[in-house]
This record gives C-alpha cells, structure tokens and sequence, in this order.
C-alpha cells in the first residue's frame, strides 16, 4: 500500500478503529453483546475526536452482526452494574453534581460527530435502540437497512434520552414526530426513517457497506476545505434567520476565495 492508502488499526472496549488514507471507520465490535454499550464504550468513542486529525476527511461508523446495537448494557440497570463502572442504580444516589458530570462524560463520546470537520456517516441494520439509536443520531448521515428496527425507549424505563440525541432527532423528524418516537418508544422501520427524514436512505442488508462507501468516495472527490466550510454553513441554517444565513454565507465565501488565492486552486 501507499502512504496515502495505508491503514491503522486498533481495538479497545467494543470499538475498533482503521484508518485508511482520509476515511477513518469506527466499528462497534461486540456483535456477542449485540453491541450493547457501558461507560467504556463512551470513553473509547469519545477518544477518537483526538485521532481524526484534519487529514480525516469522512468518518464511517458501522457496527459488526445482524444488529447496529442494543442501546445501554442491561448490567448497568442493575444493582452490581457492570464491575468497575458506575451503576444507573448508583448513580441515583449521587449529588447532581456528580449525576451531571458523568452524564456530560457520556455525552462526549456522542457530540463530537457532528463537530468534527470530517463527513460523519452511519450505516445502521437491524435494531438501533437507545443509546445505540441516538450514537446513529450523532452522525451527519444516517444510511439503514430495510430490516430497521429503530427505537428510543428510555421512557419505558421511567429515564429519558441523555446521550445528545433528542437535538438532532428534533431537527431531523420535528416535535411531534420526535415526541411520539420517545414517548411511546416504539420500532421505526426503514421506510419511515426516510420518508420522515430521520435516515438519508435506506438500502438491502447486503448491499448496505458498500453505499456507504460509494457516498464516502463522493465526498472525497470534492475539494477538504469547502466541507469543511459547508458543514457548520448547513447545520447553523435552521437556526438563524434569513438574513443572517446569507451574512453566514458571505463570510464563509470571503473566507474560501482568499484561501482559494493564497492555494492556487482547489484541494
């Protein structure tokens, strides 16, 4: 291989990591526990911000066996939990301060997806539930199977979503289409995800990895700096008026045309 295809591996708590040339793919790796995630998942998630560096240029997150996840470990319900981390059961004796700052460390392994410069790209089969449900919700683009099984159901365990997913679920699908998804938990199969807007599209189980790579391979035909500029261009524009997008606009213009005449051309 080249140094610019050669690839990386690593692998901790569930989460495998390669790079290979500017795509970084994130796999959850614990198809025995249908990757059911704990507080090790998050702090492996949350890690990786610092290994996609500004040569990274789209993140696919993919997930090993017949299912995306099974959302939160069932040992964390629990009284014992599972050993050496904090139990939920625990953790409601706690002082708020410390209920928060875990819950912002858990946050952490989510948030970053959408902050990163790179293209963030989910490929989801199967069930998607809970926490697994909003770590597909963290990406830019979700792509699913048309065996979809997708479902926040923290409610049915008194809780709600925590894990930085009701923001983008709320964008993606609107108020009372979110609500219903939370408050009754149930299943959203593929063809609601992307008629609702909640998935970009929807594809056979097995023909699922290979769309993701192909839109992966689209992005990376168009120059790193102008994604980097289009994608808090696009995110912020729901949040600003009309007035203040074209202004948002201009600026990111101004910004790639000097950078344009300092470069020669595009990148």
């Amino acid at each position: 291989m080249s140094a610019e295809t050669s690839m990386t591996i690593s692998e901790a708590d569930g989460v495998r990591v390669e790079r290979e040339g500017s795509i970084l793919t994130v796999t959850l790796a614990n198809p025995e526990n249908l990757n059911a995630q704990t507080p090790a998942t998050w702090r492996r998630l949350a890690a990786i911000e610092s290994e996609a560096d500004s040569q990274v240029r789209v993140i696919l997150l993919v997930a090993e066996g017949p299912s995306f996840g099974a959302g939160l470990d069932r040992r964390m319900l629990s009284p014992d939990g599972v050993p050496g981390e904090e139990s939920l059961a625990s953790l409601a004796g706690m002082t708020d301060e410390h209920i928060d700052e875990f819950i912002r460390g858990a946050q952490s392994a989510f948030t970053w997806w959408s902050r990163s410069d790179a293209i963030t790209i989910a490929a989801v089969q199967g069930h998607a539930i809970g926490a697994s449900a909003q770590l597909a919700l963290a990406c830019d683009i979700m792509l699913v199977a048309d065996d979809l099984k997708f479902a926040l159901r923290e409610t049915s365990l008194g809780l709600v979503p925590d894990l930085a997913g009701t923001w983008p679920l709320v964008r993606r699908v609107g108020y009372p289409r979110a609500l219903d998804i939370c408050g009754t938990g149930r299943f959203v199969g593929a063809a609601e995800a992307v008629a609702t807007g909640l998935a970009h599209s929807a594809h056979p189980v097995a023909a699922l990895a290979s769309a993701q790579r192909a839109l992966a391979e689209a992005f990376l035909n168009a120059p790193g700096p102008s994604l980097s500029a289009l994608k808090p261009l696009l995110q912020g524009a729901a949040d600003r008026d009309r007035g203040d997008q074209e202004q948002a606009e201009r600026a990111a213009q101004i910004t790639r045309l000097r950078d344009l005449r300092r470069g020669g051309g595009p990148r």
